[in-house]
C-alpha cells in the first residue's frame, strides 16, 4: 500500500509541476543594447565561449506578478550579449559547444576559453499583473587558456526594473534592462582583467 501511495503522490507532484510549468508567461530576456564594439581599442586575440544546445534549451521559471510565473530561456536569449561583450574587448571571438573538448578548443585557435553561467530572478508586487517589475541576471564565467589551465573566474550582476506603465507590449523589459547592464559589467571585467589581456 505504501508503494501506491509513493507513486500516487509522484503522479501528483509531477502533475503538479507540468500545470505550473504551463501556466508560466513566455518573456524574452535579451539585452536592449549590448557593448559598443570599437576596433582601435581591441586586444589582438582570438577567444571562444562555450554553450552547448542543451544549455540554449535550458528553460527557467520564475515568479512573476499576481502569482503568476514567467517561462524564458537564458542561454538561447543572452548569448548575443556574452558574444557581443567579448567582441567588445577582443578582435575574434568564436563559439564552441564544450570547453572541455579539447578537439573543438584547438580546432577554434582561440588562446582564451570562457565558461559561462546564467542564474536568474525576478520578482513582481503586483497583485493584477504578470510580467516582472523586478529582474536580476548573474553571470559567472570560468577563463581557462587552451590547455584547460583556469585562469580566473568573473562574476558579475545585471538588475533592471520596470513599471506597469512602461510594460506596453514588452512584458520582459526589465528583463532587457537586466540583461543590458550584465552585459556591459561583463565587458568592463575582461577589460579590467590583466590575466586577460
Amino acid at each position: 500500500m505504501s508503494h501506491v501511495i509513493r507513486f500516487g503522490r509522484l503522479v501528483a507532484a509531477s502533475a503538479l509541476v507540468a500545470l505550473l510549468a504551463a501556466c508560466a508567461h513566455p518573456i524574452s530576456i535579451n539585452a536592449q543594447e549590448t557593448p559598443a564594439r570599437v576596433e582601435a581599442q581591441l586586444i589582438n586575440k582570438k577567444v571562444a565561449y562555450a554553450i552547448s544546445d542543451a544549455d540554449r534549451k535550458k528553460e527557467v521559471i520564475t515568479p512573476g506578478g499576481g502569482g503568476d510565473r514567467i517561462s524564458y530561456y537564458p542561454y538561447r536569449d543572452l548569448e548575443k550579449s556574452v558574444r557581443d561583450a567579448l567582441r567588445a574587448v577582443y578582435q575574434d571571438v568564436v563559439v564552441i559547444s564544450s570547453a572541455t573538448d579539447k578537439a573543438a578548443v584547438q580546432e577554434s585557435g582561440a588562446a582564451l576559453i570562457f565558461k559561462p553561467e546564467i542564474t536568474t530572478t525576478s520578482s513582481s508586487p503586483s497583485p493584477f499583473t504578470w510580467p516582472p517589475t523586478q529582474f536580476s541576471t548573474g553571470i559567472s564565467c570560468l577563463v581557462a587558456d587552451a590547455n584547460g589551465v583556469e585562469l580566473t573566474k568573473l562574476q558579475v550582476q545585471g538588475n533592471g526594473a520596470a513599471e506597469f506603465s512602461e510594460f506596453k507590449s514588452n512584458f520582459g523589459l526589465a528583463a532587457q534592462r537586466a540583461g543590458t547592464e550584465v552585459a556591459a559589467k561583463l565587458a568592463d571585467e575582461v577589460r579590467k582583467n590583466d590575466k586577460l589581456h
